[in-house]
């Protein structure tokens, strides 16, 4: 299928290939005429954390680092959206937004490890979350299993439930999470090369069958960094003159074996002769690093486990039927806008989606960049009512250009032009204490709508002892004893 009729085939609420989609039995011939979908998915990787520009008019958009090759190539064939969130600023919540089309307030998972309890010794106590997918969810894997489609998700899926097997999907590596990646080591770094090889034996396979296919790589890098190929460890080493064994060497370079795995899988697809028929989807699940402020001459403020720009903001770069090589959007998305984004390509009528879904369809964008994303809400929130980056917990509320950002144990209010302050340093809420009432009202009454789980206080908390330090199990290093919450700096400027 060339890359104008499939445009015209998305584009047309009533084409012939949508009626026969409804009438002929699943499995028929002719749901090979919808495209495949591949989306691939990093582990705390920063959105500037590519040889990738995320932004044409910023140079630190890019790292001056690592190198990912693949992804440069993709990108140069593709569309790079700047402005695209991940659902979450940490793991699992992300991936059970992903797979429900929900954000993670709305399904009650907004941390993937533990929450402080009131022993800890924090001001507030965080919500306790189920941490488990439940097996009445209609996943995305579902409905495009339900719709023709062969199914498969290689890599991390670290939402327990039964694992992919019991949400959809036809083909899976079970029931794993972070542990799965550090057993693979040089020739296979974190089980790269070995999910990439079972990509391609996938698609083959659905090709053969002659059926559409969605696949799905949640890779489990940057997890694993010391687990680099040998060689690559060395040449970063070099150039970053240090130690192999230093933990930043090993994710500079786990992050160029992660490339070479994109790299074999888009191989794959181009040597099966399906790339006019195939989306490609490439980002991360959060932001890295564990927080804190912006770095000289650029860079987004705070890390994974905070709301702010460089804990939720992610990569993106989509290549496919009809989409302009090397083109931009600036268009905010965000990951469970994918959701609805599928079921528009498979021809899934929008009665078979569940309702409470609040993601909205990106297809409109890919002509040209331009167009709006339709969700259920005006406005996108961003909900971490837990400890772990050292900015207690808050949330985030984006309307238009500008964002709020509420932080519960002072209830301090802060507001950013986004559009124009994507690093976050200027402070609007003193000039605009009219905005700033009308977004707070807003994120109120939207944690109200989707019975958002809140922080409380905690009745043992003693400000003359320092919280209990502890290992942050969902994130990368521990939570400080010396830190006093709320005591970010970007969240005190």
């Amino acid at each position: 299928m060339s890359r104008i009729a499939v445009r015209r085939f998305l584009r047309s609420k009533e084409s012939l290939a949508t009626l026969l989609i409804l009438l002929v039995p699943v499995g028929s011939a002719c749901a090979a005429d919808r495209p495949n979908i591949v989306f691939m998915m990093s582990d705390d990787q920063a959105w500037n954390g590519l040889s990738v520009p995320m932004h044409p008019d910023l140079d630190w958009s890019k790292s001056s680092i690592v190198e990912t090759p693949n992804l440069e190539k993709l990108a140069a064939q593709g569309m790079r959206f700047t402005a695209a969130y991940a659902p979450a600023s940490v793991c699992a919540p992300t991936r059970i937004s992903l797979q429900t089309g929900k954000s993670p307030a709305a399904v009650h998972w907004t941390k993937a490890s533990r929450s402080v309890t009131a022993v800890d010794g924090y001001k507030m106590i965080g919500p306790r979350n189920v941490r488990q997918i439940d097996r009445n969810e209609t996943t995305i894997g579902k409905l495009l299993r339900d719709a023709g489609y062969r199914t498969a998700h290689f890599g991390k899926w670290h939402i327990n439930g039964g694992g992919p097997a019991a949400h959809g999907y036809d083909e899976s590596d079970g029931d794993i999470g972070n542990e799965y990646a550090f057993q693979y080591r040089d020739p296979n770094p974190a089980d790269i090369f070995g999910m990439a090889k079972r990509a391609a034996a996938f698609m083959e396979q659905s090709k053969k069958a002659n059926k559409p296919f969605f696949l799905q790589m949640s890779w489990h890098a940057l997890h694993a960094p010391q687990n680099a190929l040998t060689t690559t460890l060395a040449k970063y080493a070099q150039r970053m003159n240090s130690s192999v064994d230093e933990k930043r060497v090993g994710s500079a370079a786990i992050a160029e074996n992660l490339d070479t795995g994109v790299g074999m899988v888009v191989d794959a697809i181009d040597r099966l002769d399906l790339a006019d028929n195939t989306f490609v989807i490439y980002m991360s699940d959060n932001g890295s690093g564990g927080g804190g402020g912006r770095r000289r001459g650029g860079g987004l403020s705070g890390g994974k486990g905070s709301v702010w720009e460089g804990g939720i903001r992610s990569p993106f770069i989509i290549r496919g039927p009809g989409i302009p090589g090397n083109s931009w959007c600036h268009e905010r998305i965000v990951g469970y806008d994918l959701f609805p984004t599928y079921c528009e390509w498979a021809g899934i009528a929008s009665s078979k989606l569940p309702p409470q879904i609040e993601g909205g369809s990106i297809v409109n964008l890919l002509d040209d960049g331009k167009g709006l994303v339709k969700r259920p809400r005006e406005e996108m929130v961003f909900h971490f009512p837990h400890y772990q980056s050292g900015d207690g917990p808050h949330s985030a509320l984006f309307l238009g250009n500008y964002k709020l950002m509420k932080f519960y144990e002072t209830e301090r209010l802060a507001l950013f032009d986004i559009a124009a302050d994507i690093s976050e340093q200027n402070d609007l809420s003193t000039q605009q204490p009219q905005k700033v009432k009308e977004l707070d009202k807003l994120l109120e009454q939207y944690l109200q709508e989707v019975d958002a789980q809140m922080a409380v206080s905690n009745p043992q908390y003693d400000p003359a002892k320092p919280p209990v330090s502890r290992k942050a199990r969902g994130g990368r290093g521990k939570t400080k004893k010396t830190r006093k919450p709320g005591t970010n700096k970007r969240a005190n400027q």
